[in-house]
């Protein structure tokens, strides 16, 4: 459970500092979904760039099964690095959007 809560560290600071940073353009809202009962992590951009509607998930975490799931990341270099860097070991990480054929051809876990 320890271990879990740890995750659960990294995941929200790694999430609030992508928050901190705003967008170049377009009156867009950040929002940061920390469900700690589901193990569900998500940030998500909602607003207006001109006559465009700005309105989807830029990351979406969940913790299952003791392992992290990187459902949606839609971040310029990717957080899966950044969270074997913050301690999380490639073997609890899942490329949740990565198709499962491809899941074993990468560095993280299956499943």
């Amino acid at each position: 459970m320890e271990q879990i809560e740890r995750y659960r560290q990294i995941i929200r600071q790694m999430i609030e500092t992508y928050a901190a940073i705003r967008p170049s353009r377009g009156e867009i809202e950040i929002e940061t979904i920390f469900d700690a009962g589901n193990d569900h992590y998500e940030l998500i951009y909602s607003g207006w760039n001109g006559p465009y509607r700005i309105h989807g998930s830029v990351l979406h975490v969940d913790i299952r099964n003791g392992k992290v799931w990187i459902q949606h990341d839609g971040t310029e270099d990717g957080i899966a690095e950044e969270l074997v860097d913050a301690g999380i070991p490639r073997e609890h990480i899942v490329l949740a959007f990565k198709p499962p054929a491809i899941r074993p051809h990468t560095d993280f876990a299956v499943a």
